[in-house]
């Protein structure tokens, strides 16, 4: 697994236009040297304002969005359509705005869909389909995403992995039912810390004077059952960015200049 490295934006609104900038590259890049790219969504304020920036950015053309791989890290058990569901708003956001694949848009199911009210069984379907989309060279049951998005919660907690939580725990399985979550909803599926680490890029992207202590506590050593976000890294890239809010707390060992 990568160390991690500290990218510091003036504010929210500047981390999320460079992000998608970074992401734009990133998937263009994948997609020169072999053709298609994988990207991990997350949902939040941060998340839905990257694929807010993207959709108005004219680079976001370069992209072959016919090409792309689209994922979530979790999503919340909701209907369908729900406002409040990571799905809908990366549709809102982006997806409805680019030539998406259908066919490589793997959403997580509703609580209306195939599997009914049971979140075990949605999460067991999208690992068994993550499971059958890996190859040989992923050497695991999880394809390697070239970038994987994610929040950072006050507490630490990444996708839906709160601190000391089963998820937290979970070594066999790529993806649990989160029951009892302290924020609403209370139900949720996520990826485990397992298969966000197949990622070769994680973006750990939040903002706030009240993330400062969490990020500072996730740069230096904390344990990923205290506190998730630490056990969020990528096989070659590892990157929390920041706003300065946020990168308040960090120690300058860390914190770079301003970009």
């Amino acid at each position: 697994m990568s160390n991690p490295q500290v990218v510091v934006h003036r504010d929210g609104d500047l981390l999320a236009a460079a992000a998608a900038a970074r992401l734009v590259t990133r998937m263009v890049d994948a997609q020169t040297a072999r053709g298609y790219a994988s990207v991990v969504l997350t949902g939040g304020r941060t998340g839905t304002a990257v694929l807010e920036h993207l959709n108005r950015n004219g680079a976001r053309d370069a992209v072959d969005w016919s090409r792309v791989d689209l994922y979530w890290g979790d999503e919340r058990f909701l209907p369908s359509g729900h406002p409040e569901r990571n799905e809908t708003q990366a549709r809102a956001a982006l997806l409805d705005h680019v030539p998406v694949d259908p066919a490589r848009v793997h959403v997580m199911e509703p609580s209306d869909g195939k599997y009914g009210d049971d979140p075990e069984a949605a999460a067991s379907a999208y690992a068994d389909l993550l499971s059958s989309l890996a190859r040989p060279e992923d050497h695991g049951d999880v394809p390697t995403f070239d970038v994987c998005m994610l929040g950072v919660g006050e507490e630490g907690h990444v996708a839906s992995i709160f601190p000391a939580s089963p998820a937290v725990y979970e070594k066999e399985r790529t993806v649990v039912a989160v029951r009892n979550c302290p924020k609403p909803p209370p139900t949720r599926v996520s990826l485990t810390l397992g298969a966000i680490r197949h990622s070769q890029e994680v973006w750990l992207m939040t903002t706030g004077e009240a993330k400062a202590a969490a990020v500072a506590m996730g740069l230096t050593g904390a344990g990923e059952v205290q506190l998730p976000a630490a056990g969020a890294s990528g096989r070659r890239r590892t990157l929390w960015l920041l706003d300065t809010a946020a990168a308040s707390k960090v120690p300058a060992l860390f914190k770079p200049p301003l970009a």
